[in-house]
């Protein structure tokens, strides 16, 4: 086998290792940012429950003060 077919395999497996590099990064990226997401959809769940519980106590009141009126 020739020096220039070495050069040439050489070349391509350190394209792959930079590839492989850049996608290990790119999947950090994304794991950071499913977690991020992930925590950001745990409190707005919880707001929307907090929220929901105070307007139905809202319209609780409502309906109590409509009965006494």
């Amino acid at each position: 086998m020739s020096e220039h077919y070495f050069n040439a395999l050489e070349h391509k497996i350190d394209q792959l290792l930079e590839h492989c590099k850049q996608l290990e990064q790119e999947n950090r990226h994304l794991r950071n940012r499913e977690s991020q997401l992930t925590e950001e959809r745990a409190r707005l769940v919880q707001l929307n429950e907090q929220t929901k519980r105070k307007v139905e106590a809202m319209i609780s009141r409502l309906k109590a003060l409509e009965q006494n009126a």
